[in-house]
């Protein structure tokens, strides 16, 4: 996979960059894009926001549809993609498996985000990292989809992870 570098306008690096935010349905995939998009978020079956990290550092988010009906469409979101999050409501973590593996086949970076409702974490981070079989190059964080500065964070280590990604040996 290649990251790409930015449109001509932001310079190299950085620039302008497509995030997928994935999960299964009511994870808080439109709750996510909303806390943290600087334009009144489009949601319909598919989310789109867009979040400045940084001077030029631009993010367009492309929420999954949550229902099995809507998997086809996946293809074409990831395309153009740097790195997706999976978000992971833990009362349900089976609903995340397709994200995950979907990701994985992909050869997507991506990142898990375990969504902790009003701050409740009943699980810790490598129990999570353990039962989705996830591998552990692959960063497994806490965040609260409510939240601008914890969404905001989660970006930045998916940013961060889709970058080592690329300058990794593969």
């Amino acid at each position: 996979m290649s990251v790409p570098r930015g449109d001509s306008s932001a310079g190299t690096w950085p620039g302008r960059f497509k995030i997928v935010v994935a999960g299964g349905f009511g994870a808080g995939k439109t709750t996510f894009v909303g806390s943290v998009s600087e334009i009144t978020p489009l949601t319909t079956e598919m989310d789109f926001g867009r979040v400045t990290l940084d001077a030029g550092l631009i993010l367009y988010l492309f929420g999954t549809p949550g229902q099995h009906r809507f998997w086809f469409m996946w293809d074409d979101l990831i395309h153009g993609a740097i790195g997706a999050v999976v978000l992971v409501d833990t009362r349900r973590l089976a609903d995340s498996f397709p994200a995950v593996d979907y990701f994985e086949s992909a050869r997507l970076p991506f990142i898990v985000a375990v969504n902790g409702f009003h701050g409740d974490f009943p699980h810790a981070v490598s129990d999570v990292q353990d039962a989705l079989s996830v591998s552990p190059h692959v960063p497994v964080i806490q965040c609260d989809a409510r939240e601008r500065r914890s969404t905001k964070s989660t970006l930045i280590s998916l940013v961060e992870h889709a970058m080592a990604m690329q300058l990794s040996p593969r």
